[in-house]
């Protein structure tokens, strides 16, 4: 059986990044693996023992194309409308709060946030198949 441990990025501003995963969803840096041409910064937290990969090419100035197959990632969060709340005080332009009930029955609360290199992010509240 396999287990999933890390999803990648690339981004162009180490700090930028760090600081935005930090204040959005308490990762840490976990492991940092600097080479000659590029540098892996490997981000976690307590709730679970999957990382986020960034990953900073050196010498890269201008922004990725995430061209039209990037999706999103998706964390799951207690208290949806506080999380919401708390990601606007930060500054962080949270979108508006979704309820996705298609055919009347609710599936899922959420919203989504980009990060500094234009990522989504859906933050989800912790329901039905989202626990």
């Amino acid at each position: 059986m396999a287990k999933a441990i890390h999803s990648m990025i690339r981004v162009l501003d180490e700090a930028r990044s760090v600081e935005f995963y930090r204040k959005a969803f308490g990762l840490r840096v976990a492991d940092r693996l600097d080479f000659s041409t590029f540098t892996l910064v490997y981000l976690s937290n307590p709730e679970t023992a999957f990382e986020l990969e960034l990953t900073i090419n050196k010498g890269r100035t201008e922004p990725y194309d995430r061209g039209d197959g990037y999706g999103h990632l998706a964390v799951s969060v207690a208290d949806l409308d506080a999380e919401h709340a708390r990601f606007t005080a930060e500054g962080l332009n949270p979108r508006k709060l979704v309820e996705f009930a298609p055919d009347g029955k609710l599936v899922g609360r959420f919203f989504f946030v980009a990060d500094p290199d234009g990522y989504e992010i859906e933050v989800l509240e912790r329901s039905g198949r989202f626990v």
